[in-house]
């Protein structure tokens, strides 16, 4: 391969022409703030008008529910913070499971230290909360409910509706992260009972630095930001009207070509899926093997270091990460993998590769022709790899 193959897709993605070229004037035309009087700004609140409409039809939402925000982050933060202080009259205890993206659990720490209780839920080996466990975790001060829509490093979707089912069964608000599912699988805010969801628009080839939180109409909720009243009072800041444009933009193209991206990223993914765990031996997928995200595959290879891989496919130019792209350079294992119960020697040979539309069977095809070369290369190189070797070659074991 002469370029470069760029499989991951989970931690960010290529903007799309359609976008670029819909965000163009609006950084040297029509650049005004829409905030202001003047009939100039209202071209801008125009298109910002155009672009939250376009959010909300993504996710069967009214457009006066949308908020923009700088991202996913700044959204989870304020859905978790807001909802506990305006509703911490009925009590102080959230729940939350244990394989949130950084942004809801370090929020979620924040509050414990200002005298929030929160209830981490287990999941089982394929990254799946427990009903069961949620029901029996609401308390009468139970007041949000935080579960994200799709993981982030192994894919697994959660049980969105069912979450939203038994929230609004008991009185409690539901707020998930949807940062990795929003454009990529569809998405129902009322018939999933959503109160409160989390977006970014770089994650499905819009722009960077441009999120944001859908509020469900009459939901209590304080402003995470203050000094402004844009966006109804509830978010102070100028409109990054540009980066709003792209969003809205992204929402419409992923709308139009769900459908048609969701088989070819599936088929892709499986055919990724396949030939690994056909070539390369002693390696698990991780996620759950069909209620995943069409554009991703998560491995562990025993015996290897994770990080070593992902140098070594560099230097091929293959773009691909070990988990987050948020705890890039962590020595720690990712706290999803071990949630999901592997030990942490397996868990450090974790391979994230997450596709997009633009991805190939022929790039796919070279990745695993280079992978089992690369985990062949570096298993000679691993003491670990030797013993065991040796262990099963005295054990009389000719099948490994």
């Amino acid at each position: 391969m002469d370029k470069i193959i760029y499989l991951d897709n989970a931690a960010t993605t290529k903007m799309s022409e359609e976008v670029l070229n819909a965000m163009l004037p609006y950084f040297r035309e029509t650049y005004s703030n829409p905030s202001a009087i003047y009939t100039f700004a209202g071209e801008a609140q125009k298109a910002v008008d155009t672009a939250r409409a376009q959010v909300a039809k993504l996710m069967k939402a009214n457009a006066e529910e949308i908020y923009f925000t700088g991202g996913g982050s700044e959204s989870d933060n304020w859905a978790i913070k807001a909802a506990a202080e305006a509703y911490r009259e009925k009590g102080r205890h959230i729940i939350t499971s244990k394989i949130e993206h950084h942004a809801v659990l370090h929020t979620c720490q924040y509050l414990e230290k200002q005298g929030w209780e929160v209830t981490y839920l287990d999941v089982d080996e394929n990254g799946t909360i427990s009903l069961d466990e949620l029901r029996t975790s609401i308390r009468p001060d139970t007041v949000l409910i935080s579960v994200m829509t799709a993981n982030n490093e192994i894919g697994t979707i959660e049980p969105v509706a069912e979450i939203g089912k038994i929230a609004r069964e008991n009185g409690v608000l539901f707020h998930t992260d949807a940062v990795q599912a929003y454009g990529h699988i569809p998405l129902d805010a009322e018939a999933m009972n959503i109160d409160l969801l989390s977006a970014s628009g770089h994650k499905l080839n819009g722009p960077k630095g441009v999120g944001m939180l859908y509020i469900r109409k009459g939901v209590r909720i304080h402003p995470l930001l203050h000094g402004g009243a844009q966006e109804r009072n509830r978010r102070a800041g100028t409109l990054n009207v540009a980066g709003i444009v792209g969003f809205g933009k992204a929402a419409a193209l992923a709308e139009a070509y769900m459908e048609e991206k969701t088989a070819r990223e599936t088929a892709l993914r499986e055919h990724l899926i396949k030939r690994i765990l056909a070539e390369i031996p002693f390696c698990r997928l991780n996620g759950h093997r069909t209620s995943r995200l069409p554009n991703n595959a998560n491995f562990s290879f025993r015996f290897i270091e994770g990080e070593s891989m992902l140098i070594m496919l560099d230097q091929l130019g293959i773009c691909a990460s070990s988990g987050s792209a948020c705890t890039s350079g962590a020595l720690d294992p990712s706290h999803v993998l071990l949630a999901i119960g592997l030990p942490h020697e397996i868990a450090h040979g974790s391979l994230r590769l997450t596709l997009s539309d633009e991805t190939t069977t022929k790039e796919l095809d070279f990745v695993v022709d280079e992978l089992v070369k690369i985990v062949g290369r570096l298993r000679e190189m691993s003491p670990l790899y030797e013993d065991f070797m040796k262990s099963q070659e005295e054990k009389g074991n000719t099948n490994v």
